[in-house]
């Protein structure tokens, strides 16, 4: 298959910018592995793997600028202490639609000490009793869980860092058309010059040859 990849901005005569956002949803995997997805994706902050048939994120690769990890609607049940020795600094972590059932699944999210964000919405574990209070006491370096903060405030748009991400690369596109703009009037500046000193020099070329020619009045002229 080919991965849908969000946004990579290309420049003339350059190579495309580091790929910061990848999106693979519906992507079915392998043996719990996803085609082409390696650990080459170093610069990758943002990875979209839903609904593709995960049962372990043993295989994922090592991604160590990753921010944004979504893996609903998969069939994990466990296993998530690879996490924080792949992704190091990840931020928001969705595992909603997953099967996970108990506390003690979620106990090796603590050594991701970035964590600030999990999702768990449709997993057997949000219905056990004191599921909020339990999960904000072991992981005490979270802010928001599914969408909501200790004191239940609703936490901002998840969609901001992303967005910012875009208006940066539109900003580079801009300043590459701006470039290509200028480099093109600057050309049709010069060839403007060249036909001038070409017609100056045409007019020049033509009083030459009319000097030639012609005579003082009152004068014959002799040609040899």
């Amino acid at each position: 298959f080919d991965p849908l990849v969000r946004k990579i901005p290309w420049r003339r005569n350059r190579q495309p910018t580091p790929v910061r956002e990848l999106v693979l949803d519906n992507c079915k995997s392998n043996d719990g592995k996803i085609e082409g997805l390696t650990a080459e994706f170093v610069n990758l902050e943002f990875l979209s793997l839903i609904n593709v048939g995960l049962i372990s994120v043993s295989n994922l690769p090592k991604l160590p600028k990753l921010k944004k990890l979504e893996l609903s609607d998969n069939r994990i049940c466990g296993g998530l202490d690879m996490l924080a020795e792949k992704l190091p600094n990840l931020t928001h972590l969705n595992l909603s639609g997953n099967k996970l059932k108990d506390i003690s699944t979620l106990e090796p999210l603590k050594k991701l000490e970035c964590l600030k964000s999990l999702d768990l919405f449709n997993c057997e574990v949000t219905n056990l009793n004191d599921y909020r209070e339990s999960v904000f006491k072991l992981l005490p370096q979270l802010t928001y869980l599914d969408g909501y903060d200790r004191e239940d405030r609703e936490a901002p748009d998840s969609d901001a860092e992303v967005d910012g991400v875009d208006e940066e690369e539109d900003d580079e596109e801009d300043e590459d058309k701006e470039e290509d703009e200028d480099g093109e009037e600057e050309e049709f500046d010069d060839e403007e010059d060249d036909d001038e000193d070409e017609d100056v020099e045409g007019e020049e070329d033509e009083d030459e040859v009319s000097g030639e020619v012609s005579a003082p009045l009152g004068c014959p002229a002799f040609l040899s």
